[in-house]
């Protein structure tokens, strides 16, 4: 059933959506095996997503050619148009009619588990990267395509654009988000060279097809495994590894192993510096300065800054070197108890090592706290932990969670789950589709893809946003619900943060929806539901012992927050580190020495354990690619979701008016507007570096049980 009326507030001017003819509740649909699609024997196939061209591989052909023609016809309108807010519509539904191809074959092209279609959105990514050229898709901010000159290189098009901002009286008339939408679509323009002359652009589009063959080589070798001979290593441990004949292979640093020299030899081995990897690492960062310096910025990181939070390197830099400096007591305890506990345990080898602390932190972790994760898994199944958030999100922003069944075709796995995000008053939202399970040669990791943004259409219908949640949970078995760890409880929550972002992000423009924002701004959501996570008020609501309906003990979850403490400086210490080696590979070039040098020369300054010889981490450290001069804003975000948490929900974690705030002030705008305006509106204030910095270092220190009695 379909009906439409017109909303003050958020959904003000839109129609509002009722479907209602197949919702479940969202908690037992998830701790059930699926029972197949039901009606589908001779239903008509609609194809992935519900996009009709996508019931076979052959499709993408089909919707690629379509988005293209599409293109032609709005490059034409845009072109021929005379400058005004029509200029930004325009160039706003020409980045939809591309990103919604090259956004769900990114999706697809690593998760759909038939070759053929993992083949043929690879195809279909590359076809509409060599129309775009260099264009960047704003879902990831990531270079597409390669070739022929496109609509990067298209000056007419950028001219279109050019007029509208040139004209003051145009742009003095454009409403705040049309503004951005607009400059931002300059700034992409340009950061290609497109405002350079010809043999210059010529140069920024080889420099670009050259960085982005040099990041896929790089991000590739990060995860190639090292081989060693096998009678180089003790015999007793090389059962730890793979063996492929005479040799040994090491795919990982095998943190957690309680042997002492399994993790010395996997660090050795492991990080082991590659001469190929090496020079590769060399040229990517080498052709990023001089495509930075080409297009106008002083380095490759004043380029990669421009819109953010920090706005500039020196900014971030002036906030590690702060954070460095107020962790540094902290830090030499955590380390001098990481020692203690490894004199305790191996006193013939107490010297602590970079292979050290991760697994003896934990270890310290267990002993203090008992929070051993198996204790906690029987309250978190996932049904649980989904009617939780359910619970959550409908107090705090008057939101429900419907499983909705899919059409035949619709979904890649028959145990992809598909939510329907309803409002108490505005109707449907959006739709999450849950990949939460293993399944062979699914990429192990969580996140969160755009499949589809949000925008308002010329007709005045809202286009909904469409999303993927990718987790890699245990499969439910036929009596026993999918249980969680609280690292996995954790990461859910996490992953929903960004989900809520692209559903409550109601833009205009979809270049802007959601999580379409700056890096340092896009992980505030995710991260502040960690905060809900570890809240016992919150998990109170929905941890229940999955077969006596036992509520998970306060005692026990006070003991595994504060088991997160543990060591926590040194962990924070280390990405103050690994943040400060990205900004100073990605400043000014040529670099003052080597890679590694560098490495070591920060790892003693940011860190404090010894560099070993012979090791170069910056070859596995994958982040340089998609998060490169921006490593930073894991900590960033952090601290500004600490400071959100404690202004506005630590005192109430469902208070419903602050909920309405957060989303008025920060969900619904996207990347729609200035990143601290956002946070200058949802904190009243203009939070200072020191704010930052003590933000993240009062969270090491924060007594939640104490706070809750105090504030009775």
């Amino acid at each position: 059933m379909l009906c439409a009326r017109r909303l003050g507030g958020f959904g003000a001017g839109l129609r509002v959506r009722w479907v209602s003819t197949s919702w479940s509740p969202v908690g037992a649909a998830f701790n059930v095996q699926p029972q197949g699609r039901r009606l589908d024997l001779f239903g008509e196939r609609r194809g992935l997503f519900g996009v009709p061209e996508l019931s076979a591989p052959e499709g993408f052909r089909v919707a690629q050619e379509k988005a293209l023609r599409k293109t032609e016809q709005l490059v034409g309108r845009v072109c021929s148009a005379p400058p005004g807010p029509q200029t930004v519509l325009i160039f706003d539904e020409l980045s939809d009619s591309l990103c919604r191809v090259a956004d769900l074959a990114d999706f697809v092209k690593i998760a759909h588990p038939e070759a053929a279609f993992r083949e043929a959105a690879e195809e279909a990514c590359r076809s509409i990267g060599a129309m775009v050229e260099t264009y960047v898709c704003p879902s990831s901010r990531t270079m597409l395509g390669r070739g022929a000159p496109g609509l990067n290189t298209n000056v007419e098009l950028y001219q279109s654009l050019q007029k509208l901002l040139a004209d003051k009286k145009l742009v003095d008339s454009l409403d705040p988000e049309t503004r951005r939408v607009a400059e931002l679509f300059m700034f992409d323009f340009e950061i290609s060279g497109i405002h350079l002359d010809r043999e210059k652009r010529k140069r920024a589009v080889d420099l670009n097809v050259k960085i982005l063959d040099l990041s896929s080589a790089f991000l590739m070798g990060t995860h190639f495994p090292s081989r060693i001979e096998k009678h180089l290593l003790p015999e007793h441990i090389r059962h730890h590894f793979e063996l492929a004949g005479d040799h040994v292979l090491v795919d990982g640093l095998r943190a957690e192993v309680p042997d002492d020299l399994v993790r010395e030899a996997a660090y050795k081995i492991f990080l082991y510096p590659n001469a190929g990897q090496l020079k590769c690492l060399e040229e990517l960062l080498s052709n990023r300065d001089l495509l930075a310096k080409l297009v106008g910025y002083s380095t490759y990181s004043h380029r990669a800054l421009q819109g953010t939070m920090a706005k500039n390197p020196e900014t971030v830099m002036q906030f590690l070197e702060k954070l460095s400096d107020k962790l540094s007591e902290r830090t030499i305890k955590d380390f001098e108890m990481i020692r203690g506990m490894k004199m305790k345990l191996n006193p013939q080898n107490s010297e602590l090592m970079p292979w050290d602390p991760p697994y003896y932190s934990g270890v310290l972790r267990a002993e203090r706290y008992n929070s051993e994760p198996s204790l906690y898994c029987p309250f978190f199944s996932l049904g649980a932990c989904m009617e939780g958030l359910n619970i959550l999100f409908n107090r705090l922003f008057g939101i429900s969670l419907y499983v909705e069944q899919p059409a035949k075709g619709e979904v890649w796995c028959e145990d992809v789950r598909k939510l329907a995000v309803v409002h108490e008053s505005e109707g449907l939202l959006g739709y999450i589709y849950c990949d939460f399970f293993q399944r062979a040669d699914k990429p192990h990791q969580d996140c969160h893809f755009t499949i589809r943004g949000g925008r308002l259409k010329e007709d005045g219908d809202y286009q909904l946003p469409a999303v993927v949640l990718m987790l890699n949970l245990p499969c439910p078995a036929k009596d026993l619900p999918t249980l969680l760890t609280p690292g996995m409880m954790e990461n859910l929550f996490h992953e929903m943060g960004h989900a809520m972002h692209s559903m409550l992000g109601r833009t205009r423009y979809q270049h802007v929806t959601g999580t379409r924002c700056p890096t340092d701004f896009a992980e505030v959501p995710s991260i502040l539901m960690e905060y809900f996570a570890n809240d016992y008020r919150v998990v109170h609501q929905f941890a229940r012992h999955y077969q006596t309906g036992q509520s998970l003990p306060r005692n026990m979850v006070s003991r595994l927050c504060e088991s997160k403490k543990v060591c926590a400086a040194a962990d924070m210490q280390l990405q103050v580190f690994y943040a400060a080696l990205d900004q100073i590979y990605h400043g000014k070039h040529p670099l003052r020495s080597s890679t590694t040098d560098i490495l070591r020369d920060t790892q003693e300054k940011f860190y404090g354990l010894p560099y070993v010889p012979n090791t170069a981490w910056q070859l596995r450290f994958s982040h340089l690619v998609g998060y490169g001069a921006k490593y930073y804003s894991y900590l960033v975000s952090r601290a500004v979701a600490s400071m959100v948490w404690r202004e506005c929900f630590l005192r109430d974690p469902f208070n419903r008016a602050a909920g309405e705030r957060y989303r008025r002030e920060m969900l619904a705008h996207g990347g729609g507007k200035e990143p601290l305006l956002m946070v200058q509106g949802m904190l009243q204030k203009c939070p200072s570096i020191d704010d930052f910095v003590n933000a993240l270092v009062s969270d090491l220190d924060l007594d939640f049980e104490t706070f809750l009695m105090d504030s009775k």
